[in-house]
């Protein structure tokens, strides 16, 4: 197989059709929890009699991410086994299936199910489309697209919540349609993306590839994944509530928060690349987690509209320099024929963060009140500035 790398000044990487057609992939799994954020308060009235309504609501963003934790590694494995291609393209037809559903069936367990479904559909996508990063990219080039693909999925997010808050002012229900994007994409990634030849082991840069210690820095990569996950999700789940508590009950607030959360996160992972070579590798994310930390106090510290912009910010920036060191330290420690399990496990770890947070958050809010864990979040997030850069410190990442 010939990777972009093997030949830059011939292909460059925004001149290579898999560049693209890899970006547009990633963008369907931002799709997959936030696009339904704005809608929320509408559809928790919308089944106002249906039992637990507040927290099945909540759930309908995370729901996903529980199908996406248990069935990514089996995703993985079968990835390495039997190819990337196949399981992709199956991945996104049936994520634009399932998507779309919400829009029209009629109970809120029922759209509850649905949202099971996408959570399989994103497992296939983002499991391969991460290995398939691997089999294309190495070296420099892999952190350098992994900045470009955060960018582009938070800058398509910023789109995509933007016409949901749209939507989702008509009714709650039209923000789901917006799944069908799929169908779009599939002529495109089906012509663009072929299959790897995994038949030979590449020789890739990074310095980790094949090191004998990467399962115990996987773990610790996926636990901090999850933890990460668990508080970022705070914004999506919590936020539109926050709002609504604070006399701004508009779905378009909610919609501002998330896409300047979104624009932020996708101007700062576009510029990855470049302060990693400067900061490092591991100073990087710890950068990324004090910015984190900082947003989350400011929402603290304010209960204004305002201050919910600028927290949204703040995080979103920090967050572009946190997520793409994931998966890329994961990929230049894991040997080439082990890639489809590894993106398998952080996949996991990622989305199974994502569902916890509600049932982990949810008890903090009804205890001590929004500010107050806003705070408990602020203050975890220091510790793992500091444990990212010893974990990635110079000479061991």
């Amino acid at each position: 197989m010939t990777t972009i790398q093997d030949n830059p000044a011939v292909r460059p990487m925004a001149a290579d059709p898999k560049v693209w057609a890899l970006l547009l992939a990633a963008t369907l799994t931002i799709m997959s929890n936030a696009t339904i954020t704005p809608a929320l308060p509408g559809l928790e009235a919308s089944f106002a009699d249906t039992p637990n309504a507040g927290l099945l609501t909540r759930l309908l963003v995370t729901a996903p991410s529980l199908l996406v934790a248990i069935a990514a590694p089996f995703v993985g494995m079968a990835s390495d086994r039997f190819g990337r291609r196949p399981l992709l393209l199956a991945g996104i037809v049936l994520y634009a299936i399932s998507g779309t559903l919400g829009a029209v069936l009629p109970s809120l367990e029922g759209i509850l199910a649905s949202r099971l479904v996408l959570g399989l559909a994103v497992a296939l996508i983002m499991t391969t489309q991460s290995a398939l990063v691997g089999d294309y990219f190495a070296g420099p080039m892999r952190g350098r697209f992994m900045g470009w693909q955060m960018g582009a999925t938070n800058l398509g997010g910023f789109v995509f919540i933007a016409l949901a808050g749209w939507l989702a002012g008509i009714s709650p229900r039209l923000p789901f349609l917006i799944y069908a994007l799929g169908f779009a994409y599939l002529p495109f990634l089906w012509r663009a993306l072929p299959e790897p030849d995994r038949s030979r082991v590449e020789a890739t840069g990074g310095g980790a590839e094949g090191n004998a210690d990467w399962p115990r820095l996987v773990a610790i990569i996926s636990v901090m994944s999850a933890l990460t996950l668990t508080i970022f999700y705070i914004i999506p789940t919590q936020i539109p509530f926050y709002l609504v508590s604070i006399g701004h009950p508009e779905p378009a607030a909610s919609a501002q928060a998330m896409a300047l959360l979104t624009i932020t996160g996708g101007i700062s992972a576009i510029s990855f690349a470049t302060v990693r070579g400067r900061l490092g590798i591991g100073l990087t994310p710890a950068l990324g987690y004090l910015i984190i930390a900082g947003g989350f106090f400011v929402l603290h510290s304010g209960e204004t509209l305002a201050m919910v912009r600028i927290g949204a910010l703040l995080i979103g920036l920090g967050l572009g320099y946190v997520m793409p060191t994931f998966v890329v330290s994961a990929l230049n420690a894991a040997p080439e024929r082990r890639r489809g399990a590894v993106t398998g496990t952080v996949t996991t770890a990622l989305f199974l963060g994502q569902f916890l947070s509600p049932l982990v958050v949810q008890p903090l809010v009804e205890l001590y009140g929004y500010s107050t864990t806003f705070l408990i979040a602020a203050i975890l997030l220091l510790p793992m500035a500091g444990l990212i850069a010893w974990l990635l410190r110079p000479g061991r990442a």
